[in-house]
């Protein structure tokens, strides 16, 4: 919701600026808006501009956010702002014609025994590269949880990679949806449908020496508070804070989303079925697991050092060891001599 909340702002602040009320958009207006949106710096408010920097970060591999609007952002606006004036329109307010142009749905009666035939974008729609996963190396991982420096805050780390619970769900948590016995959380889905989801053995050791810190956690209070005074439950902008300050300490990019493709990578190495990560990530589609199956750099890499090695590595194995005298003079068909090796 907030995301929507968000992308409508910006399209309201682009029609501000441009004097154009909201009830007389125009298609051309948001072709003005998209046009405006592919050059234009992000609205930062207070915040300083970032300065010039490398287009992908060194340690985590992972691309930079620079000062534009990435093709996604310009797309999720657009989705957002049609489905307003689609609202004001049904209720007879508004625009006559929705000013964002929509297409049907592609491939909408296709028949299965038919390959699809590829489409081209709907109108205004920017290109968007196929994301890959960010998952985060073990040895990644294992340096940012060291960095982390509250038993509270590993203790969330080690339920993100463990139960794959999105970040406001894991925050929402509250003492009654704790499952100790079982060791099972339970979070509020979107749409508002609980369910329970297994974590690590690792996880209810952090959160019960957390528990340790903090007191006695009652029936349906918020599991997570801040560490100082006075404690109030912990909020998405304050957790991003945390991963703020152990990103600046390790020169890396790391997102909490990060640890969620983290923990659907581990399920399916480790011969989790895809139905059961589909579920426990909260999907609707098995379509969505599709981009975890693109290799990661990093598995690349180990695998083809593994394979195209130095041969000092091999060397290293041991030597081969010699074939037994008597086994190669039965073969060679001829006498072994005495003290001798071949």
């Amino acid at each position: 919701m907030r995301g929507y909340a968000m992308s409508l702002l910006r399209f309201l602040r682009f029609c501000w600026a441009t004097e154009c009320r909201w009830d007389q958009v125009s298609e051309r207006v948001v072709r003005d808006f998209v046009l405006w949106a592919r050059q234009a710096d992000k609205f930062t408010g207070a915040k300083n501009l970032p300065g010039p920097r490398l287009p992908v970060n060194r340690v985590t591999g992972k691309k930079v956010q620079t000062a534009l609007y990435a093709p996604a952002t310009i797309n999720h606006t657009l989705s957002a702002v049609h489905e307003f004036y689609e609202f004001y329109r049904e209720r007879g307010d508004g625009p006559l014609v929705n000013p964002v142009p929509v297409a049907g749905r592609p491939h909408g009666h296709h028949n299965p025994m038919d390959g699809f035939a590829p489409t081209r974008r709907r109108a205004l729609r920017q290109k968007d590269s196929q994301p890959l996963p960010r998952a985060i190396p073990d040895t990644s991982f294992n340096e940012l949880f060291r960095k982390l420096k509250s038993h509270r805050d590993q203790a969330l780390a080690a339920f993100y990679v463990s139960s794959g619970a999105r970040a406001s769900e894991l925050l929402g948590l509250t003492g009654d949806m704790i499952n100790y016995g079982d060791q099972l959380i339970g979070v509020v889905r979107k749409g508002g449908a609980r369910q329970w989801l297994p974590a690590s053995p690792d996880a209810f050791v952090w959160l019960r020496l957390y528990q340790l810190d903090r007191g006695t956690l009652g029936d349906g209070q918020p599991v997570w508070l801040t560490l100082r005074e006075p404690h109030r439950p912990l909020t998405y902008d304050a957790l991003r804070a945390v991963m703020a300050r152990v990103n600046r300490l390790l020169g890396a990019n790391w997102t909490l989303h990060d640890l969620r493709h983290t923990f659907a990578i581990r399920a399916l190495n480790g011969g989790v079925p895809m139905h059961e990560v589909q579920d426990l990530l909260g999907h609707a589609s098995l379509n969505t697991l599709a981009v975890y199956s693109k290799p990661r750099l990093e598995d690349v890499v180990a695998h083809h050092r593994a394979v195209f090695g130095p041969f000092a590595d091999r060397e290293q194995q041991g030597a081969l060891a010699e074939y037994d005298p008597v086994a190669l003079s039965t073969v060679l068909r001829r006498q072994p001599q005495p003290g001798s090796t071949d």
